[in-house]
């Protein structure tokens, strides 16, 4: 390498350095494995850092709501987006399903049936995880299913609830429950026991449809406009779909769930490191 040729890639990487902004993430706790594979991507391909704030849903859009420094909010619902919308905390236009959430109930045990309606019968089972509906979106999506399988009402007794899908899944990978309703992306980094899983099928529950927002505080950061960008690029759209999402068409901001697109596993197959069913 010459040295016109040294000086110059110097000054184009100092120039990138000057450059280079933060973003402030706020994203939902289902998110938060992948997010954190795909930031450092992010920061590669364009030079910018990320900072990640995880927690429940609802529990974000109160502290964006109070004041909370964010730049991005990556909700677990599309719910709370619109609410900021209309609170004025959003660029106007910036909002778009980033992924779409698939609802699994999940047990450490092999002995546990994956079939619901059994569980009345079953007194060995006293504790069911969920998030909780009021500040989680999963948790909604565990109450519709537990409905429509006939057993909310039966079940008041034995649910924990967690402040968010993140405790949920602790509830029951340390076994304090003995199952519980977890998001499918959670499993795909699970390294310990496979015991059972059923993916609920999507006509059980309302789709779990995960929207983002470029926040007011980001409208003039670099950094906060790039990352809205790379989330919607084929690389990162590719790594959501491996960590167990969902991922509707660029034209489709508001996409659904087709019908019949969720199956279940029986005797669930064990989940390998990569986060698919091995075998």
């Amino acid at each position: 390498m010459t040295r016109t040729m040294l000086v110059l890639l110097t000054g184009l990487l100092l120039q990138d350095a000057l450059h280079a902004d933060e973003v402030r993430i706020a994203v939902a706790a289902n998110f938060s494995d992948t997010i954190r594979k795909l930031v450092p991507l992010f920061s590669e391909v364009t030079g910018h850092t990320a900072r990640i704030s995880a927690a429940s849903t609802g529990k974000l859009y109160s502290q964006i709501k109070n004041g909370a420094p964010f730049d991005v909010f990556l909700a677990a619902d599309t719910a709370r987006p619109i609410r900021a919308e209309q609170q004025q905390l959003v660029v106007p236009g910036s909002r778009f399903v980033y992924a779409q959430g698939r609802l699994v109930l999940w047990s450490t045990s092999s002995d546990v049936s994956a079939d619901c309606r059994m569980w009345q019968a079953n007194t060995a089972l006293n504790h069911v995880a969920i998030a909780n509906p009021k500040t989680a979106p999963y948790g909604v999506a565990a109450r519709q299913a537990m409905e429509h399988l006939g057993i909310w009402k039966e079940f008041q007794t034995r649910l924990v609830r967690g402040e968010s899908i993140a405790q949920t899944f602790q509830f029951v990978a340390t076994g304090n429950a003995e199952a519980g309703f977890v998001a499918l992306s959670q499993l795909r980094n699970w390294q310990g026991e496979p015991g059972m899983a059923w993916e609920v099928p999507a006509a059980y529950y309302t789709p779990i449809d995960q929207s983002a927002v470029l926040l007011t505080r980001g409208k003039s950061n670099a950094a906060a406009r790039a990352f809205i960008e790379f989330l919607k690029s084929d690389t990162a759209r590719s790594i959501i779909r491996d960590f167990g999402y969902s991922v509707p068409e660029p034209t489709a901001s508001e996409a659904m769930h087709e019908p019949g697109c969720c199956t279940s596993l029986s005797r669930p197959e064990p989940w390998n490191s990569t986060g698919s069913p091995s075998g």
